[in-house]
């Protein structure tokens, strides 16, 4: 056990040193390119974003980035080229023609430029003035991330399953022996619970669904140089859609002793009944809320500090910041290994508990 920490240890402190010796490498320019820092701030807030918003592309390092299809549905009919036409710009500069159709790329957000335009024009907020958005099903990084675990999780759960099928004792092996203690767990201390023994089976398969996708996925996000890392989960949209999951599926599984207690609560006095009816009506939309909005904002919380302790470097102009930026760096990349789990927990937790809330018998 001694060995194992130490092992551990020395490995973390490694990783502490090398990457302290690549951001002072980086962050100390030679003679010859100090006048052009001088002339170029360096934007903190412009690469935290960049990092943790979807894009059309992996970008690897350096020159090399992975190119994602684009798809576009216009006014003339579909539209598919592949997202390296760009050239990897952001800013409306490289304009791709398809089907005599132009199109830019203006901060990752694809417009088609209106007939006779040749560039993008911009007013004073920044907004294009020449261009509009087609109908835009690309593939981007948070969409091929998502189809990647769920690649991932049919194999790694099928590879299970197939080790209970080869077992004589009905004991797993492999991945199957990791899984099961965590099924059990999502069985034993969140769906029985809250959902109740007489009703947690049909729920099963969605609670499992969702926690491992989440997990899963918050993983991808932490994986520092896994070329197809993506903030998915730092992705308003994808939490959102989770949430509205979990609404429909109370929604439709809710009894009517549900729908009374809400609407109007048995056993109080009409006014004040009148008075209730409004706040639990909201209450019942302001959970899934809190719901998309917890998990977006814990995962992104994470990437933003981690990525702003590293700016730290770069905004004072010293190697010297490194040895305290990227050491507290460290240490909330390893808190994030416990946060993408406990994220997973809580909203595989509260949908369930919602779930159970809408089954309730009458009193």
């Amino acid at each position: 056990m001694k060995t194992t920490t130490f092992n551990l240890l020395k490995s973390l402190l490694s990783g502490v040193f090398f990457l302290w010796v690549a951001f002072a490498a980086y962050a100390s320019p030679d003679a010859e390119s100090k006048e052009s820092i001088k002339e170029e701030e360096f934007e903190a807030s412009e690469l935290i974003f960049h990092h943790i918003k979807d894009s059309h592309g992996f970008h690897v390092a350096g020159d090399f980035s992975i190119a994602l299809p684009v798809i576009l549905w216009t006014d003339n009919g579909l539209v598919t080229f592949m997202s390296s036409e760009f050239h990897h710009d952001n800013d409306g500069e490289v304009v791709v023609e398809k089907n005599g159709m132009k199109f830019v790329n203006l901060h990752e957000k694809i417009y088609q430029l209106e007939a006779g335009a040749s560039s993008v024009s911009l007013d004073h907020e920044h907004h294009p003035t020449n261009a509009h958005r087609p109908l835009d099903f690309s593939i981007t990084k948070n969409v091929f991330s998502m189809l990647l675990s769920l690649v991932v999780m049919l194999l790694l759960f099928s590879t299970a399953a197939r080790s209970y099928k080869k077992s004589q004792n009905h004991m797993p092996s492999g991945f199957g022996r990791f899984v099961e203690p965590v099924i059990v767990f999502v069985r034993d201390e969140i769906a029985i619970p809250n959902i109740g023994e007489h009703h947690y089976k049909r729920y099963m398969p969605f609670l499992l669904t969702l926690f491992f996708f989440i997990w899963l996925n918050n993983i991808f996000g932490l994986i520092p140089f896994f070329p197809f890392s993506a903030n998915l989960s730092g992705n308003i949209a994808f939490t959102g859609t989770l949430a509205l999951i979990t609404l429909l599926i109370t929604w439709f599984s809710s009894k009517k002793s549900y729908w009374k207690h809400m609407v109007w609560m048995p056993g109080l006095p009409v006014p004040m009944k009148l008075f209730l009816a409004p706040i639990e009506l909201m209450g019942m939309f302001i959970k899934p809320i809190a719901l998309m909005i917890r998990l977006f904002a814990n995962i992104t919380a994470g990437h933003v500090v981690v990525l702003s302790l590293i700016s730290l470097i770069f905004v004072l102009k010293t190697a010297w910041a490194g040895t305290v930026s990227v050491p507290f760096a460290v240490f909330i990349s390893v808190i994030e290994v416990l946060v993408v789990a406990i994220q997973a927990y809580i909203f595989t937790m509260l949908s369930a508990l919602y779930f159970g809330q809408a089954l309730e018998e009458e009193h």
